[in-house]
């Protein structure tokens, strides 16, 4: 009787640990998402960005060229 109440006591162990370490994959898979999500909103503020300053230089170089 011993060895089946062991193997059960470690089978809910173990069902325990792996509850556990899912709940913090689901955690940390949550704030790399958030992460992720910032990152990509700067980069695309810092794309916005560049765009709006290339332009008065485009157009300078368009005028530039159009001289020659």
């Amino acid at each position: 009787m011993f060895w089946p109440m062991l193997a059960i006591a470690l089978g809910f162990c173990g069902l325990a640990v792996l509850t556990v370490l899912a709940a913090r994959v689901f955690v940390e898979t949550r704030r790399l998402a958030r992460q992720v999500a910032e990152a990509s909103r700067r980069v695309t503020r810092a794309a916005e960005d560049l765009e709006q300053a290339a332009a008065p230089l485009a157009a300078q170089s368009a005028r530039t060229l159009r001289k020659d």
